[in-house]
């Protein structure tokens, strides 16, 4: 895959730059300078090149400028191409002069000046003054309306090759375990993915609403590809009360939906809060693997741990129909504690919600649910017949029942046959979804 790294100051329009060409809304755009700070990647739509949004250059010598920093230039040393964006509305400046350089010193590959805000030419400052950054002719673009990406493309694809597009990834075919990291600001979040990856990727700080975006890292890690999703922290929001913030928290909510497994990492030295119930409650419904890390357990006293452990997973389980037996693990993302158990048993469950139960066996379990214990009369008095019991869908699991006579099943009778189909099928961990679907025949 071929690296491209988007550099600039603050504030030029990387990040929506970045959206443009990958065609998604991944990276955070707002009109406040130094938003991002982490560096996030995503593919081509339709071709083989992973980009890299990066955080505006600042000069600083210590704080989330100088690691955000830091960083950006990481990714222009490791690039096999740049794409440097200038404001055009605001023309040349000496940042714009001093970061040239530093590009210059910390790259050999081939770099595009791209000159963004340019929908009207009218608006532009003198457009010749950025031929003294020394990187050739530059492009105008404007990448809130898309313009002038046939030059980025040309430029691109002469790096590439001219097979570059017959070498474009198959995106359905990706197989990778898709993992986000959710939970409340300043729990180790960025931490613990700094550790799974054994360097340090994420800014962290030991203060709250450090990562902004949701960073999708590709990794592999204890045997299996896997993409790791880290996002900013999810306060109440009654303590919300900035834009950036806001915004932030919808792209962390967004990742559910994008994940296959969710991590709730809570803080082991706290009491967990409504909150994370609230967050476990979107994961279940959503029909994801979830697994809650209680994370910073090397600082829970000994002889509280056995206690603190039970009294969590009988929270969750009864604040919970969707679920049989919460997958709660302790873990230390500062000594790295747990972290290879915890993916061991995330892999298990993945491997054992990819498969598909056989229609006999589903059919027995259930028959002999119902033996044991009937059916109620629905509200007209009338018996439930369960015809035939079949899987018919997975992440989540669903069962589909085909019933006679009764149709208002009552929730809690549901909740039975969830249960025992999740002991039997060993699904105690997942989601389960039961549907039930009304008889054809006209005659029951």
């Amino acid at each position: 895959m071929i690296k491209i790294a988007i550099v600039g100051r603050p504030n030029t329009g990387k990040s929506t730059l970045f959206n443009a060409l990958t065609g998604t809304r991944d990276a955070l755009v707002h009109d406040r300078p130094g938003v991002t700070r982490d560096t996030i990647s995503g593919n081509f739509h339709d071709r083989p090149y992973t980009l890299y949004d990066t955080a505006g250059l600042e000069r600083a010598n210590s704080g989330i400028a100088a690691d955000s920093t830091n960083m950006a230039i990481d990714a222009v040393a490791n690039a096999d191409a740049i794409l440097f964006v200038v404001d055009g509305r605001v023309g040349l400046t000496n940042e714009d002069m001093d970061w040239a350089k530093l590009v210059r010193r910390k790259t050999r590959a081939p770099i595009l000046l791209l000159i963004n805000k340019s929908e009207s030419e009218k608006r532009l400052s003198n457009i010749h003054d950025f031929y003294k950054l020394g990187f050739g002719e530059p492009v105008l673009v404007s990448a809130e309306h898309k313009r002038g990406f046939d030059n980025i493309y040309e430029f691109l694809d002469k790096i590439a090759g001219e097979d570059a597009n017959k070498d474009a990834p198959e995106r359905d075919a990706d197989t990778r375990v898709k993992i986000a990291i959710l939970g409340q600001p300043n729990v180790g979040k960025s931490t613990f993915v700094n550790r799974v990856l054994g360097e340090k990727r994420q800014i962290v700080m030991d203060m709250p609403g450090v990562t902004r975006d949701t960073v999708k890292i590709p990794t592999k890690f204890y045997g299996r590809d896997i993409v790791l999703m880290d996002t900013a922290g999810l306060r109440r929001k009654a303590g919300v009360t900035d834009d950036v913030e806001t915004l932030s928290a919808l792209k962390s909510l967004d990742a559910i939906e994008k994940a296959d497994v969710v991590i709730l990492m809570v803080d082991a030295t706290r009491n967990i809060e409504n909150q994370a119930l609230g967050i476990a409650a979107r994961v279940y419904n959503a029909g994801k693997i979830l697994c809650v890390a209680l994370n910073k357990w090397d600082l829970v006293e000994p002889e509280l741990r056995d206690e603190k452990l039970l009294k969590l997973k009988h929270q969750f389980s009864n604040s919970f129909h969707q679920i049989i037996k919460p997958m709660i693990l302790a873990v230390s993302a500062e000594t790295g504690t747990g972290v290879q158990n915890m993916f061991r048993r995330i892999y298990e469950q993945w491997d054992i919600s990819s498969a598909q139960a056989p229609t006999s066996l589903v059919n027995r379990i259930v028959e002999k649910l119902v033996a044991e214990r009937q059916p109620p009369l629905s509200r007209l008095k009338r018996p439930m017949k369960i015809k035939f019991a079949r899987q018919t869908g997975r992440h989540p699991m669903r069962i589909t029942i085909n019933v006679g006579g009764a149709s208002d099943i009552p929730e809690s009778y549901t909740r039975y046959l969830r249960r025992g189909l999740a002991t039997a099928l060993k699904w105690e961990h997942l989601p389960i979804v039961i549907e039930y679907e009304k008889s054809d025949n006209p005659y029951d």
